[in-house]
Parts: C-alpha cells; sequence; structure tokens
C-alpha cells in the first residue's frame, strides 16, 4: 500500500488506536486519528462527522462501541459506515472485536464482523482477549495504585494481550499483503490468573499489592460507590465475569501468524510498564 492515502483510525486516542496512530506515522504512513475529542472529529453516534473523517481515506482501523454502555446497534450504525466508506474510496478496513461471543452488558461482543465481511472492503478481524494494558491505562488502574484490586474472577484464567501486539498486528494488516480475509485471533503465550497477574505487577514495582476475588454484586456496588454509572459497572463485571467462567482459557497463534513472532508475555509488559513508571504515585 503506498503512503498517499491517509489511513482512518478510529479511537485514535484509545488504548489501541493511539498506538496504531504512532507506529503508522513512524513507518511513514499518513495517519488520521479520529474521535469525539480527537485531532479529527468522528462520532458514532453523529453520522455528519463521518464524510470528512473518511474523506480521501485508503483504509480505515474500526473501532466500534461494543464495550461502552451506551445504546449501540452495529446492523444500523457499521452498516452505514461500511457504505459510506465504500463510496469514500476506502479499500482496507481492520476491524476490532473481542476474542469471545458472549454477551457482556446485553451486547454482542462481535456483533459488527458479519457486516464487514459483507461490506465489499478488504477486511481483516482482530479478535483480542483482556488487554495487558486495562493495569496501568484502564479500569484496574486506580486499584493498583490502592494496592487492592477486587474483581470478580476468581481463578479463571486469561491469556491477556498487549496492546502494543495488536497495534503491530492492525498496521501489518492495513499496510502490508496477506492480511485480507483474515481472522486474528490475539493472545498472550500464556493464560494467568487476576492473582498472577497481581503478583507480577508487584515484583515488578517491589509494591505489596493484593488480589481478592468478589461476586458480580460486591464489584458492581463496590463501583457504583465511587461514582461509576451502574449500567457500565455492570458490563465492566460481565467481561471479568466471563474470566471466572473460563470463556477464553486457551491460547491463539494469532500473533505468529501475523507477525511471524511470539507475543509479549505479561511478566515483560509488567517489567516495562513499570520501568516506565506507570504505577509510581
Amino acid at each position: 500500500m503506498t503512503t498517499n492515502k491517509p489511513i482512518l483510525v478510529l479511537g485514535g486516542t484509545g488504548k489501541t488506536g493511539k498506538r496504531v496512530v504512532a507506529r503508522l506515522r513512524a513507518r511513514g504512513f499518513t495517519a488520521r486519528a479520529a474521535s469525539r475529542n480527537g485531532e479529527t472529529k468522528f462520532d458514532w453516534h453523529d453520522e455528519s462527522t463521518w464524510d470528512a473523517a473518511l474523506d480521501g481515506a485508503g483504509a480505515v482501523y474500526m473501532v466500534d462501541l461494543v464495550d461502552e454502555a451506551v445504546e449501540w446497534d452495529p446492523a444500523v450504525s457499521v452498516r452505514s459506515f461500511c457504505k459510506k466508506a465504500v463510496a469514500a474510496g476506502v479499500e482496507r478496513l481492520t476491524l476490532l472485536q473481542a476474542r469471545t461471543d458472549e454477551e457482556a452488558g446485553g451486547k454482542s461482543l462481535t456483533g459488527s464482523e458479519d457486516i464487514v465481511r459483507a461490506s465489499g472492503l478488504r477486511w481483516t478481524i482482530l479478535r483480542p482477549t483482556w488487554f495487558t494494558q486495562n493495569f496501568d491505562e484502564g479500569v484496574l488502574l486506580d486499584s493498583i495504585m490502592a494496592g487492592h484490586l477486587r474483581a470478580p474472577a476468581g481463578d479463571g484464567l486469561e491469556p491477556f494481550i498487549d496492546c502494543d501486539d495488536i497495534a503491530e498486528v492492525a498496521v501489518a494488516s492495513l499496510t502490508e499483503e496477506g492480511h485480507a480475509g483474515q481472522v486474528y485471533e490475539l493472545t498472550g503465550p500464556e493464560a494467568i490468573t487476576f492473582g498472577q497477574a497481581v503478583a507480577e505487577i508487584a515484583r515488578a514495582t517491589g509494591r505489596e499489592i493484593r488480589y481478592e476475588s468478589v461476586t458480580h454484586e460486591q464489584y458492581v456496588d463496590d463501583l457504583v460507590s465511587v461514582g461509576t454509572p451502574r449500567e457500565y459497572a455492570e458490563l465492566l463485571a460481565d467481561l471479568i465475569g466471563q474470566i471466572r467462567e473460563g470463556k477464553n482459557a486457551y491460547l491463539s497463534d494469532g500473533v505468529r501468524r501475523a507477525l511471524g513472532r511470539e507475543p509479549i508475555s505479561f511478566a515483560a509488559y509488567a517489567e516495562n510498564a513499570a520501568a516506565n513508571g506507570a504505577w509510581q504515585a
């Protein structure tokens, strides 16, 4: 793919999107970072923002609203967006979804896939497990900083995936040949429990951090007590509950197939994040 057409990155300020933008620009591509408050304005709930974001783009990295506690109907929004993308001359689309087909917060975690497959675009689908960066950039950070993570994960196993790996696969799919029509299930190299993940972070930081398994209801009440909207708390509890139930407790070779290397381990992630000051007070 040539560098003369911009690549639109939806969710361009998010955990994966900002990494995709940085890697594209480092390789000489024009990356258009799009979000509600980003360099390029894009709002899934405001279709008037779509045309300008798509104008002249040759490829799109798509992050939908499946993990946000908002009304979301991909059968309407994603289908309409894909039609606009085709009309705008977009050729490639890489979709970020989830690895499990289960619902969370009453929504399918893979609801956009069939629409993208039928869009007429050269598509690639990424299906990652839980992000390692949830521990230092996301919903688990405050608890890690407090030294006590309470979550309804039990002793369930999860092969946490590093967002750097997701971004590398996304960039490859957007700029290289050989990825069209591929579904990449993205996992780390080992499945570990929340307790083991917290222990790795404690070792990397030299801090005392403990994990406590709680029920779905206790976790929701914890979040609501600190101001989290109940709808979002229920969504997070559902997502973590999938770990407790072992929905993702197996490894996949998506990183190896796409990049020809092994994925980043949780221990390596924790050491790198700690060295970069992720958990410093």
